[in-house]
């Protein structure tokens, strides 16, 4: 048994662990772990206060898959609900659907019976949206921002490359040896109205089969749509290779996407017998993990596999 997450994880790890310690399943331990970190203010990439769109609306995506039955489910772009894990885990069980956006997603997390958050900002996390957007636009422009025609525009002058990659990955093998992974997140920071990355995408930023492992990736969203990372590791360990091998060849499979805007990728994966890695695109970056036998989560480096930055 065992829980692995991404270092933002930490606020949740405890929790997930706990759930595996008592009998409980991979998919209760990482809804349980996850619904910590949307709900944490000082995480600016996951669930309440992240980082909005352009127009200064957060929106929400999500997804979750169970590897024993490779059921899953995801929402996207959804607005005035906080816990987009748990919308996501109830598309799963609930419908006959995988994944739910914009409008459909926040009607059926109603139906589900969440709460509405009237507010999902805190100030000062608006006003670094409007300060982002305040070198090139006067207080009228930005109050009125929603109805120019030319946002696209804008959205490629408020991009911020720091603050377009953040997400939360947990990854949790339970007794019985089934897997489970879920990813949520904010998204990209100032990103255009209804931009989906790969968080929601099965296959791109989430992926677990547990006769062969998981990953979850967090970074370029649009990259791993493109090279479909998730998958193509746990297929790599399909095929054989190792989890390192797996985890290594997938991070190379990015270098061969050409065209603007490559940037940085993170993942961890973890084989069928509970093995885990961590691995990135730049020096620096770190991953956890628990098991139940631990008091508390343990940091560890992730393994770095560059890919050349492109930009703009």
């Amino acid at each position: 048994m065992i829980v692995v997450a991404s270092s933002n994880g930490r606020i949740g790890i405890n929790a997930a662990t706990e759930i595996l310690r008592q009998g409980g399943t991979a998919v209760d331990a990482v809804e349980a772990g996850i619904r910590l970190v949307e709900a944490n203010p000082e995480d600016h990439t996951v669930g309440f206060n992240g980082y909005p769109n352009i127009l200064g609306e957060i929106e929400l995506d999500a997804s979750i898959m169970n590897g024993r039955t490779m059921e899953s489910g995801a929402v996207g772009a959804m607005k005035g609900y906080l816990h987009a894990i748990t919308v996501a885990r109830q598309v799963m069980e609930q419908l006959p659907h995988v994944l739910l956006v914009g409008d459909g997603a926040s009607r059926f997390a109603a139906e589900m019976g969440h709460p509405p958050q009237a507010e999902m900002l805190l100030q000062e996390t608006r006003d670094v949206w409007r300060n982002r957007l305040q070198p090139e636009m006067s207080d009228a422009e930005v109050a009125q921002i929603a109805e120019r025609a030319d946002l696209s525009r804008w959205v490629q002058l408020a991009t911020d490359p720091e603050r377009a990659k953040g997400t939360v990955n947990f990854i949790a093998q339970d007794k019985d040896g089934n897997i489970c992974t879920g990813v949520s997140t904010s998204g990209w920071a100032w990103k255009y109205p209804g931009r989906l990355g790969d968080s929601p995408i099965i296959g791109a930023g989430n992926y677990a089969d547990s006769r062969y492992g998981a990953a979850a990736c967090t970074g370029m969203g649009e990259m791993a749509i493109r090279a479909s990372t998730t998958h193509s590791l746990v297929f790599y360990m399909k095929m054989g290779l190792s989890l390192a091998e797996a985890s290594e060849r997938a991070m190379k499979d990015l270098r061969d996407l050409d065209g603007r805007f490559i940037s940085v990728m993170n993942l961890v994966a973890i084989d069928k017998n509970g093995n885990h890695v961590g691995y990135s695109s730049v020096d620096g970056r770190t991953y956890i993990y628990q098991t139940p036998d631990m008091p508390d989560c343990e940091e560890l480096p992730r393994t770095v596999v560059p890919i050349p930055p492109r930009w703009g």
